[in-house]
């Protein structure tokens, strides 16, 4: 009895290690808010949207505007990093350089709407996100020409997806960017980029994979379900998911 006893708690010991070998950390995402031009006012309702994203899709989110936190160490810990409206100069170089290489070593990145409004000083970032913002009229309806539905952030849309927002006129738009959704200057006033002005897009850059949609200025965007599957695929792809 005393050996069958022994034998019984070995075995439940070996299935208790094995169990807790088996747990797989979920990932991480860092979200980056901080501003030093224009603020949006719906940067609470982006992080608790991201939040939300978080709880459903099993992943964890932290959200900050402290840039010491962009040194290696930290930014290893985490699967993408996104910018949320962010605004002008929100790194320092040493900080910018921690970004670099993490990009280098395959980190993911993200930007929201303002964040081709930051960093005009290093031309990397601008290649980083695709373009630089120029411009924008009123907020209006537009509509939305989406061009490649094959990617995750688009495959749930409509071919033509008509909403209200703050739509972006861009400079500095690089020729490397896979364009996924366009704007249609017909359908509003105020577009300065022709009939090529992409929205959103995303490409593999410098060793990692980065995602940027215009849409995001409002607060009511953040709880539109199109938009939000949106956000999530943007994020899934640069977090090397399918």
């Amino acid at each position: 009895m005393i050996v069958f006893a022994v034998f019984v708690c070995a075995q439940h010991s070996n299935l208790h290690a094995q169990k807790k070998k088996a747990v797989v950390p979920k990932p991480k995402v860092l979200i980056y808010s901080k501003t030093k031009g224009y603020r949006h006012n719906s940067i609470p309702e982006g992080i608790a949207a991201f939040q939300g994203l978080a709880i459903e899709n099993d992943f964890l989110v932290t959200a900050t505007e402290d840039s010491s936190m962009f040194v290696a160490d930290t930014l290893q810990q985490y699967a993408a990093v996104i910018f949320l409206n962010t605004t002008g100069n929100v790194l320092n170089t040493e900080q910018e350089d921690a970004l670099k290489n993490y990009i280098n070593q395959g980190g993911g990145f993200m930007g929201v709407h303002a964040a081709a409004d930051c960093e005009y000083a290093w031309p990397w970032y601008g290649q980083l996100v695709g373009a630089y913002f120029k411009s924008h009229p009123k907020q209006q309806n537009a509509k939305l020409n989406v061009v490649d539905r094959s990617n995750i952030s688009t495959k749930h849309l409509p071919e033509i997806w008509e909403r209200y927002d703050e739509w972006y006129n861009y400079k500095s738009l690089d020729p490397g960017i896979h364009v996924l959704v366009k704007l249609d200057e017909q359908s509003y006033t105020g577009g300065e980029n022709g009939d090529n002005h992409p929205i959103s897009w995303f490409r593999d850059f410098d060793g990692g994979r980065t995602f940027y949609t215009g849409l995001g200025h409002t607060k009511e965007s953040y709880k539109e379900p199109l938009f939000l599957k949106h956000l999530l695929g943007g994020l899934k792809y640069v977090m090397g998911k399918k």
